[in-house]
């Protein structure tokens, strides 16, 4: 009876449209005084410990970094690149419009971002280029969602966080799916663009659009390579990409004024207040779930419920295709990953391939209405209805979910990468 009333508090939060910040928060406090014969000082304790973790500065230093980088000119640098590049195949433009996600998908490690800083240089040329339209929008909506799998990603580092799992594996395990889903989408782009034609080959500008970017061109090199090589952390990395940033954007290519770095801290901070005040609350929901042995209990009874780990794994890959539809994949992963790692542990996944998949799953959810976050930033990007944007996506949304079940099938696709 106490976890019905739970059940449907929790719901009536949620009818009332109130934030999942409040709805979690209710939900924890409850199940510390009702469910557990807690106390609320408990709660703050858990929530202290939920947050005091060397880790979790990464977060807010690859947030602020690529900050900087949207903000000057790294992201525009990268993109010339990609452009000289591409330029002799026909449908180049929509290959550079990939690519060009790819490349600072690695950098900012957020899918947000990356769709902004590609989106507002590219479409406008992709549509100059007599690309179209839905084209231009997919291809960009699609490819900032690389940017929560290929490393350095802010999700992976919640999943690692959350889960108590290598942040160094789990980046090292998404170059696989992050390669994969780019070659896929590269693929279906120079298909869908191949009436399209070709531009002719410019030495001249390949050269010098290295020569203008050398600098953005050697800041993933230098930050995933400092990780696998071993010579500094994920933390140590995220100080890294920061430092290399504002060094380059302010010294180098004078695009920002260090005043205007102060300006953009201020507005990291106010993102981070929600999502570190939501780890924290998720971080003691965590541990009164643990400590009342409710995951546990959760194994069991799915185990009980049938024999088939297959039935089990679409089970749990539906759900998750269901929740990125209604929330953002941070609390998506704050709230379910505790949750669901066990069940994944029960029937025999590797922990580091069970959080790709779950990373990929949810990344879907960022095309997905009624609240796909790269579609609600897209009307605003691209001045497009709803509508139109997920129409746009949803080619892309297939080629994602072939991704999915190529990744869930074939776990090398993830592991290969760490030995």
């Amino acid at each position: 009876m106490t976890w019905l009333l739970l059940l449907v508090l929790v719901i009536v939060l949620l009818l009332l449209r109130q934030n999942i910040i409040l709805v979690v928060a209710v939900a924890t406090a409850y199940i510390h005084v009702f469910l557990a014969d807690s106390k609320l000082e408990f709660l703050a304790q858990d929530i202290w410990f939920a947050i005091d973790r060397e880790v979790l500065l990464s977060i807010p230093m690859f947030i602020l970094a690529g900050s900087v980088m949207t903000r000057g000119s790294i992201a525009r640098r990268l993109i010339r690149i990609m452009t000289a590049l591409t330029s002799p195949v026909p449908g180049g433009l929509g290959v550079a419009a990939v690519l060009s996600c790819a490349v600072f998908a690695a950098i900012s490690g957020s899918s947000i971002v990356t769709m902004l800083a590609v989106g507002a240089i590219m479409y406008p040329a992709l549509l100059e280029q007599g690309y179209d339209r839905r084209f231009a929008i997919g291809a960009l909506a699609a490819g900032g969602t690389l940017g929560i799998i290929i490393p350095p990603s802010i999700p992976l580092i919640l999943y690692g966080i959350m889960t108590e799992t290598s942040i160094t594996d789990l980046f090292l395990a998404g170059i696989g799916p992050g390669l994969l889903l780019t070659g896929m989408m590269i693929a279906y782009s120079l298909w869908r663009c191949r009436s399209l034609p070709a531009t002719p080959w410019d030495f001249g500008e390949l050269i010098s659009a290295f020569r203008e970017g050398i600098f953005a061109l050697m800041m993933p090199v230098i930050l995933l390579g400092g990780i696998y090589s071993g010579y500094f952390t994920p933390t140590e990395s995220a100080a890294v990409a920061l430092f290399y940033a504002i060094v380059v954007e302010v010294f180098i290519h004078r695009e920002l004024r260090p005043l205007e770095t102060f300006t953009i801290g201020l507005d990291t901070l106010k993102l981070l207040g929600t999502l570190l005040l939501l780890l924290a609350i998720a971080g003691s929901l965590n541990t009164i779930l643990d400590y009342e042995g409710v995951p546990k209990d959760m194994v069991r009874f799915l185990t009980e419920l049938t024999d088939s780990n297959w039935i089990l794994i679409v089970g749990i890959n539906v759900l998750l295709l269901i929740v990125g539809c209604f929330m953002d994949i941070g609390s998506a992963i704050l709230i379910l990953a505790p949750l669901l790692w066990p069940i994944g542990e029960a029937i025999g996944f590797h922990p580091v391939h069970f959080g790709i998949v779950m990373i990929v799953n949810l990344e879907l959810g960022y095309l997905t209405p009624p609240v796909g976050i790269n579609i609600l930033i897209g009307m605003i990007a691209f001045r497009e209805s709803f509508g139109t944007i997920v129409r746009a996506v949803v080619p892309f949304l297939l080629i994602m979910l072939l991704a999915l079940i190529l990744v869930i099938v074939f776990p090398w696709i993830s592991l290969s990468f760490i030995g």
